[in-house]
């Protein structure tokens, strides 16, 4: 069983894993973000923490439009065609043909409330939407047609899924559920369930990256084959077993990006490693709470792949 197929069967449920499969994702400096650079950097990464699989990172962020300052001015959101993603596309182009008969590549995607976020601020989106929502729609509806173009363009060149990351839902970002359940889920669907019709594995990333959570329910029928959220719900601490059963899926995660990873020793981080294990379901990959910071020793990495590797199943 070579990582491709552990990874599928863990989305199949029906094979005993040989150990526990793990997998970390951070950012590459610029000069790694598109093309045969971004290919080599990737492929660096994961054959030197033997991670279990590649996931793309998004480095196509629109472009911060200083022009938007007000509710009317979602109505100037430009349309990115497949010229914007060409260093992206060639990035996933190469990956999939150096390893995608090894390993599941994904790629990652952001939703189109956090692109309109990179597109203004995360505080001028949020203030914008609950001030006069109509108007912002046009806007999400531009940011969702260039993010779908950029979905197709991913799936034709032979990803095995994406991991779709999404905000909105966190406590106090938005005025109202309503404001999320008319604004931000519509979009976010579109994209997904794109996303779930063509590729066999995807990941439902619920990002705490601004805000934290008291409720996850309106993310809990999100397509997805593995769910990746934070532990914390409001002042509740869960367990990867709790995550995975309130998603009602296999569970990604567990480590604190901001913990043992980034300064711990070798016997702290196996320690971590074996805590988390101990705690987590059946069906399980080992991973981060959200993407890992970019100075975080990739032998530290490393030696979390490695301790997941130690628990046989």
């Amino acid at each position: 069983m070579n990582k491709r197929d552990l990874i599928l069967s863990l989305a199949r449920g029906n094979e005993a894993l040989p150990y526990v499969p793990a997998a970390f994702f951070l950012h590459f400096p610029a000069a790694f973000h598109a093309g045969q650079a971004a290919v080599d950097k990737h492929l660096e990464y994961f054959r030197h923490t033997g991670m279990d699989l590649v996931k793309i990172q998004y480095e196509s962020v629109f472009p911060a439009l200083p022009q938007i300052q007000t509710p009317d001015d979602w109505a100037l959101m430009p349309r990115y065609g497949r010229d914007f993603f060409d260093g992206q596309l060639a990035a996933i182009k190469g990956l999939v043909q150096a390893v995608g008969r090894e390993a599941v590549v994904l790629m990652t995607l952001y939703s189109p409330f956090m692109c309109a976020g990179h597109t203004t601020s995360p505080a001028r989106i949020a203030e914008h939407l609950n001030r006069e929502p109509d108007k912002v729609r046009r806007g999400l509806e531009i940011i969702t047609d260039s993010l779908l173009g950029f979905v197709r363009e991913c799936i034709a060149l032979g990803v095995d899924g994406f991991y779709t990351s999404t905000q909105g839902g966190e406590s106090g970002r938005l005025a109202t559920p309503q404001v999320f359940d008319d604004y931000v889920r519509p979009f976010d669907l579109a994209l997904m369930e794109e996303a779930d019709r063509a590729c066999a594995f995807n990941i439902l990333h619920v990002c705490d990256y601004h805000f934290d959570y008291d409720d996850f329910s309106p993310f809990l029928e999100y397509p997805g084959t593995i769910v990746s959220s934070p532990l914390k719900l409001g002042r509740r601490q869960l367990t990867p077993s709790e995550a995975s059963a309130l998603f009602e899926r296999p569970y990604m995660g567990g480590l604190d990006r901001k913990g043992v990873l980034l300064n711990g020793t070798p016997d702290q981080i196996r320690r971590a490693v074996d805590t988390v294990i101990a705690q987590a379901p059946p069906r399980f990959i080992l991973g981060a709470d959200c993407t890992v910071l970019s100075e975080t020793p990739w032998d530290n990495l490393k030696i979390a792949v490695d301790a997941a590797h130690a628990h046989k199943r």
